[in-house]
């Protein structure tokens, strides 16, 4: 009979092992997603929607709360907090991502105040009649941008999704390793 091989551990299981690193996984990883929006928004020119603007929230409460832990969370406990809370986060971003997909393709009604940014006041009737004519509402109902015939909301769902099952995998990893458990 051939002699057992030790079990090697792989790239993959060796990242969720260790709570930091998954911590840093999710930090960057909504960095890069709001990156990515910003870049849509100031050099593509799509202009966002409410629910644009509202998904980018988690996103921004995920870079700092990442940021934070990764100074201050030295114990296993407060990782373990900082992914649970992470895994919250990317939670809430995946509904509004699925939400908001729903609403482009019709399948939920969209809320009833979905425009664009607020214009500034206008100082008489004619800068009012002038903005008028000049400003676009964003419509939340049309997605601006589809690859692979996913809006930006549907790749923010997908994003968030792998970013949720990420915080818990390496939740999972770390309270098996607090525990006592072989990992």
């Amino acid at each position: 009979f051939p002699a057992e091989r030790p079990m090697t551990s792989t790239p993959l299981a060796d990242l969720f092992a260790k709570p930091r690193r998954v911590i840093a996984l999710i930090g960057l990883a909504s960095l890069a997603l709001i990156a990515g929006a910003w870049f849509f928004e100031l050099v593509v020119h799509l202009r966002p929607c409410k629910l644009c603007l509202e998904q980018r929230v988690p996103h921004y409460a995920a870079i700092g709360l990442a940021a934070v832990a990764l100074l201050l969370a030295r114990s296993r406990r407060s990782q373990l907090v900082a992914l649970a809370a992470l895994a919250l986060l990317m939670a809430w971003s995946t509904g509004l991502g699925l939400y908001h997909s729903g609403v482009e393709w019709g399948w939920f009604a969209g809320p009833n105040d979905c425009g664009g940014a607020v214009a500034p006041a206008a100082s008489g009737m004619q800068d009012f009649m002038k903005q008028l004519q000049t400003v676009r509402v964003v419509s939340c109902t049309e997605a601006a941008w589809r690859f692979l015939g996913l809006s930006l909301a549907g790749w923010n769902a997908l994003a968030s999704l792998g970013l949720l099952i990420a915080a818990l995998l390496g939740l999972k990893s770390a309270a098996r390793v607090a525990g006592g458990s072989p990992a």
